[in-house]
C-alpha cells in the first residue's frame, strides 16, 4: 500500500453518510449535555486524525499488512463493522438511549482501531484510541 489508502478513503466516506443525514435532519435539535471541554477537543482531535491516518500512510509511521491476506481480512472486518454501523443507525433512529449509543460509538473507534492494527499505523492505533476513549464517553454521558 502506497502512501494514499483508497479503502481508507471509501471507508471514511461511508461512515460520513448517516452521519450527514443525522446532521442534516437533526439541525439544531442536538444539545450536548456532556460539558467537559478537554474531553470535548480531544474527541474532535482523536476524530480528524483518524480521518486522516485512515486515508493518508504517512512514511516511516506506518508499516503496512503484516501478515499473508492482510488486506482480504482488513476488507472483511471493515465491511462487517460498517453492516453493523449502518444497520445500528436503521435500528436505533428513533431512539436516544444508551444501546444506540454504544453501538453508535463503539462501531467506528473499532474500524478505526482494526485499521490501524492491520496496516501497523501508529498514528492512527493512538489517534483511534484518543477518540474512542472521549467519543464512547460523550456519547454515553449524552444518553444517560
Amino acid at each position: 500500500m502506497s502512501w494514499f489508502n483508497y479503502y481508507g478513503l471509501i471507508i471514511m466516506a461511508l461512515i460520513m453518510i448517516p452521519n450527514i443525514i443525522f446532521a442534516v435532519k437533526t439541525r439544531g435539535e442536538f444539545k450536548n449535555k456532556f460539558k467537559n471541554k478537554a474531553v470535548e477537543i480531544s474527541e474532535q482531535l482523536g476524530r480528524y486524525a483518524c480521518f486522516v491516518f485512515m486515508i493518508f500512510n504517512i512514511p516511516y509511521t506506518y508499516f503496512g499488512f503484516w501478515f499473508e491476506r492482510a488486506l482480504t481480512v482488513y476488507l472483511c472486518v471493515n465491511a462487517l463493522l460498517l453492516l453493523i454501523y449502518f444497520v445500528s443507525w436503521l435500528v436505533f433512529r428513533k431512539n436516544h438511549k444508551l444501546p444506540k449509543a454504544v453501538l453508535l460509538s463503539v462501531t467506528p473507534t473499532a474500524i478505526f482501531l482494526f485499521g490501524g492494527i492491520a496496516v501497523l499505523s501508529i498514528p492512527l492505533i493512538a489517534s483511534s484510541v484518543v477518540f474512542g476513549v472521549c467519543h464512547i464517553t460523550i456519547s454515553c454521558k449524552n444518553a444517560l
